[in-house]
């Protein structure tokens, strides 16, 4: 059995001193063929210990029914770290933010109207519970209590920069100890003012925390606010995330990084890098910040600038920390073979097929009828698209369509395209007539661009929010197609989509082994590419910055493979290119 405690200012692994040295990579952001190389690289870096959150909305995605297969075995992941000797820091939340959907939150709590998150509400933790069970008696085993190589686990993520409910921070540390959570505990805050220290703490648990450069100053900071124990930084940005509309982050120069890095062993902290290895939001999992005026979703990319990029290859960072982590601590790092993964540039697919949304409903999806349009979370539904449909009658003249749509939506009127409104950047008027007697079907496909992953509008249901008025008239009478997009293999295909939201498909062949590649559709608008059924992600070319998508080679196949492209706003060259490098 191994122990890891602390005694005052130090942590001791087996009656020890250890520093613990981490870097995060979360299980359910990198294909699980690739979880090993990426563990070895951290290992091969000098690092001791691997750092991850987990994914309540993935692993519960339908309440009462658990996922830990695949990408989501997280008991594997902890196994190939421990085959490597690496220790593991867990991050079970229950809300995690990292830029992830909804903070990690599964979508059907937003289905019960009176929720209250993140406070001591008996209805919310009526439903973290059963999922903590779930996890942790998986994780149990694993714990280093029990022989394992969990040392660490964290109660709540960043609690003070939200609340302050003391309430709900020991109910969580209960439910912990009820699963037989018996390690060490630790609550994490950005030491930015003493009031999220304040709210995000508990006495009795060991506090860390967040930041991203000033490092003597924070550690300092939390050292004045909880004194005679180990210091240690949680989260050190090494890097950054990025918005779809913003400019391209830059990585930052290893002067900066080790700077602050040097200051943390100056004064015998503890870190973890955030991130080691990004990864990716594949499928529709990336979150969203809002500010008071601006909805700001999450590209798919999750490269984060770290010191692997998202495709898992070392940078001119990730040498710079080793050598200096080597330097710091006198020990070379492990002598581990490691690589970067070959690339390989596939080059142009014609997509030859293509199936109209409108004419595949059927083979899409069953709709629900309702007078006034539900939410997605109404109707059960977590990510994707969700198309409204219902019929209009006249008389009305030049009458303004009204309403409060989450996130991106397109009216179409008897198929004829009326215009686009996306959140908080764009609202085309809409306006409306008909005649006496005079009927028309409305359609508006609403794209769900990613639940809020922060601050205090994670209540962030989508789809329509309350009811839709021409003029001042409510309209009743809808039908609602739910789009999750999780199976496309019934999809009808022809020749042309007339300028509706469409499918695109097409095969290439690889000969060999397959390669990781980039996958480019600089002819297309907005939407989500597919791979072998893979869903790698969202693209969005005019809002940039990222032009590519990252395709694992493990999803390629040699011999034939499958690309189907789903386009929203209109295609002006139905074809992508496979290159060796992204493009942002």
């Amino acid at each position: 059995m191994k122990t890891f405690t602390y005694d005052n200012d130090r942590f001791l692994l087996n009656g020890e001193p250890y520093t613990v040295i981490s870097g995060a990579m979360h299980y359910f952001r990198i294909h699980p063929d690739s979880w090993k190389d990426r563990l070895k690289k951290l290992k091969a870096c000098g690092f001791n210990t691997v750092e991850t959150y987990t994914a309540w909305n993935l692993h519960e995605r339908r309440e009462g029914q658990f996922d830990f297969s695949g990408m989501l075995d997280i008991e594997r992941f902890i196994s190939i770290a421990a085959s490597l000797d690496l220790n593991v820091i867990l991050r079970p939340g229950p809300y995690i933010c990292a830029e992830w959907e909804f903070g990690g939150f599964p979508s059907w709590l937003l289905s019960y109207p009176n929720i209250h998150l993140r406070c001591n509400d008996p209805l919310y933790l009526s439903k973290v519970e059963p999922y903590f069970k779930e996890l942790l008696a998986r994780i149990r085993p694993h714990l280093c209590t029990n022989g394992g190589n969990v040392i660490m686990v964290q109660v709540e993520n960043e609690y003070g920069s939200y609340g302050n409910d003391k309430d709900y921070l020991r109910r969580i540390v209960e439910i912990y100890k009820d699963c037989g959570i018996d390690c060490m505990l630790f609550t994490s805050d950005g030491p930015y003012e003493e009031w999220m220290l304040a709210g995000g703490s508990l006495p009795e648990v060991l506090e860390t925390a967040n930041f991203g450069s000033k490092a003597k100053e924070k550690l300092l900071l939390l050292q004045d606010f909880q004194p005679d124990r180990p210091l240690m930084c949680a989260e050190y940005w090494c890097g950054w995330f990025e918005h779809w509309y913003e400019d391209h982050y830059v990585q930052r120069a290893p002067d900066d990084i080790l700077a602050n890095l040097g200051d943390m062993f100056d004064l015998g902290a503890s870190f973890n890098f955030y991130m080691f290895h990004g990864g990716t939001n594949f499928g529709f999992t990336n979150g969203a910040n809002h500010t008071e005026t601006l909805y700001q979703p999450t590209v798919t990319s999750y490269d984060y600038t770290a010191p692997l990029n998202e495709a898992g290859d070392m940078t001119p960072n990730y040498y710079a920390v080793k050598e200096f982590i080597e330097q710091k601590t006198g020990k070379k790092a492990p002598d581990i073979e490691v690589h970067d993964s070959p690339k390989a540039s596939y080059g142009e697919v014609k997509l030859t097929a293509c199936a109209d949304l409108f004419e595949n409903l059927v083979n899409l999806t069953v709709p629900t009828q309702a007078a006034n349009p539900k939410t997605m979370e109404e109707v059960g539904q977590d990510f994707g698209y969700i198309l409204y449909r219902t019929t209009l009658r006249g008389p009305f003249h030049d009458m303004p369509l009204k309403a409060t749509i989450h996130d991106r939506s397109i009216f179409f009127l008897n198929g004829n395209r009326l215009g686009v409104w996306e959140r908080t950047r764009r609202e085309d008027p809409i306006t409306l007539s008909l005649e006496a007697g005079e009927t028309a079907q409305l359609d508006i496909l609403v794209e769900n661009m990613g639940r809020v992953n922060y601050g205090p509008l994670l209540m962030d249901r989508k789809g329509i929010i309350g009811g839709v008025r021409i003029g001042r008239q409510f309209h009743f009478g809808w039908e609602m197609y739910p789009l999750t997009m999780e199976s496309l293999c019934r999809l009808a295909y022809g020749d042309t989509a007339d300028g509706n939201p469409a499918f695109y498909r097409g095969t290439f062949t690889i000969d060999g082994e397959p390669c990781d590649t980039f996958v480019r559709a600089d002819g297309f608008t907005k939407g989500f590419v597919t791979v072998n059924g893979f869903n790698l992600g969202r693209y969005y070319n005019p809002a940039g910055p990222q032009k590519s998508l990252y395709v694992p080679a493990a999803v390629l196949r040699e011999g034939e493979n499958e690309i189907i492209v789903f386009e929203t706003d209109g295609c002006s060259d139905a074809a992508v290119r496979f290159d060796d490098k992204p493009i942002f």
